[in-house]
């Protein structure tokens, strides 16, 4: 009699036992959840994301259009547009942007092309040379993007300006 009484409390014994739960974080919880922005989050510190744009539907008649080169130009990957004379558009930090030009010169006459543009949050000047004049005129240059605080990126462009 005493071998199933030995059994039956070795059972219940092993049956009673409850597993420890899995550690799956060591860390001490924290009530504070910090939620970042995608977008935000690629971007580094002290950069300029500087991003592809669809060819504007905005844009009806001249416009000068850019991209980082040559090969990126006749992929059609432009970094920059605008109408020729009154608003810009770039991708930058990840938002499409609008912005006023403030200052162009005549690329008819010049063999330099420069504009500037400036809102809020960015001051870019484009700055090119005329390298061949057909129907378009084609340039190449520097876009250079410029930040309240400081942040400043410069990106070869390579493009054409035409009606």
């Amino acid at each position: 009699m005493k071998y199933p009484v030995i059994f039956l409390s070795a059972l219940l014994l092993v049956a009673c036992k409850k597993d420890k739960p899995a550690v799956i974080d060591s860390r001490p919880a924290d009530s504070l959840s910090i939620v970042e922005d995608s977008v935000k989050a690629d971007i580094p510190s002290g950069k300029i994301l500087i991003e592809n744009i669809a060819f504007p539907k905005e844009i009806k008649e001249c416009s000068c259009y850019f991209a980082k080169n040559k090969a990126d130009f006749e992929a059609e990957k432009y970094i920059y547009a605008d109408d020729a004379g009154k608003t810009a558009y770039m991708k930058l930090d990840g938002k499409r942007l609008a912005m006023n030009l403030i200052s162009s010169s005549d690329m008819e006459v010049d063999e330099q092309l420069t504009k500037e543009i400036e809102n809020e949050n960015y001051k870019i000047s484009v700055k090119g040379k005329k390298i061949k004049s057909e129907e378009a005129l084609l340039f190449e240059g520097t876009l250079i993007i410029e930040k309240p605080d400081g942040t400043v990126v410069t990106t070869p462009i390579y493009g054409e300006c035409g009606c």
